[in-house]
């Protein structure tokens, strides 16, 4: 039942992430076409409540979907099962949402 449960969870995580990736995509585009510096991008991102949101979100989706995905594959490669691996699981899935949430506040809440 746990796998069904993380099986679905991933595909969630990825109906989430699939819209976020376009905007993200599409930010960068136009930022590039547009010739704005590394300085002008965090101008605008800086104390925005909507960027912490988009990124914060895409970051937190992105750490679920991958520390699910790195499981199976780690469970495909090593063996591990049980307990190891839902430990693992959730180790790679809190450093990940850890270095996200990191980059997320330095461009929207500025440099710690």
């Amino acid at each position: 039942m746990l796998d069904l449960r993380l099986y679905m969870l991933q595909r969630l995580s990825a109906l989430v992430m699939a819209p976020l990736t376009l905007g993200h995509i599409a930010v960068m585009i136009y930022a590039v076409q547009g010739g704005l510096s590394a300085e002008e991008i965090l101008g605008r991102t800086q104390g925005s409540v909507f960027w912490f949101l988009f990124y914060g979100t895409f970051v937190l989706a992105v750490s679920l979907h991958a520390a699910i995905g790195l499981r199976v594959i780690l469970h495909e490669l090593t063996g591990l099962r049980g307990g190891g691996l839902s430990l693992a699981m959730w180790a790679i899935g809190l450093v990940l949402l850890a270095m996200g949430l990191r980059a997320v506040f330095a461009v929207t809440a500025g440099a710690p």
